[in-house]
């Protein structure tokens, strides 16, 4: 029964093991340091290194895929889920390198969360990697890629609602990954 289970999957071009996502950051579930407030990267305050991704398994079909990096554990703070990053990516990319949130042109950044007034970026400098800084306790940060069956065409500065509605009955599949962060 197995084998004639993953004999099907393997004709209908479908992976046993599914679209994954992983990062070289994030090491026994941690955010490395460096890509957060410790770092030394950062936009006026805002941690600006981003993380490097990498994805496999892509469903058949994909165009685009857009990514979100939120930080639930931030609502007892703020009052919000805190957006770190936002971005839509080229289908023809498996993988996104350390710092491309700063030297990627291909993708297309959405403002994070450090534009609200508990921030105090301007758009612009928002509209990348905004990095962990938990202000109280350790958090988790939620890393979701989603495979889309079309090109998102929104400009760079896009708030994430936007995204989510572009996203609407296009989303293929999704891989997600989680790090936490801590504090000293």
């Amino acid at each position: 029964m197995k084998k004639s289970l993953l004999a099907g999957l393997f004709i209908l071009g479908v992976s046993a093991f599914g679209f994954e996502l992983k990062s070289s950051g994030i090491e026994n579930g941690y955010i490395k340091e460096k890509y957060g407030q410790y770092g030394t990267e950062n936009i006026k305050g805002m941690p600006s290194l981003s993380l490097p991704l990498k994805w496999k398994d892509v469903p058949k079909g994909t165009k685009s895929f857009a990514l979100v990096m939120e930080d639930y554990d931030a609502i007892p703070v703020t009052g919000f889920s805190w957006i770190h990053w936002t971005t839509i990516i080229p289908g023809n990319l498996t993988k996104l390198d350390e710092n491309a949130s700063l030297t990627n042109k291909e993708i297309i950044q959405g403002v994070n969360s450090w534009v609200s007034s508990m921030g105090g970026l301007s758009k612009a400098e928002a509209s990348h990697f905004g990095g962990p800084a938990p202000p109280d306790k350790e958090h988790t940060y939620k890393i979701t890629i989603y495979a889309l069956d079309k090109e998102v065409k929104l400009k760079s500065g896009y708030y994430l609602n936007e995204l989510y509605k572009e996203m609407k009955g296009h989303i293929l599949d999704s891989a997600t990954l989680e790090g936490k962060y801590k504090t000293k």
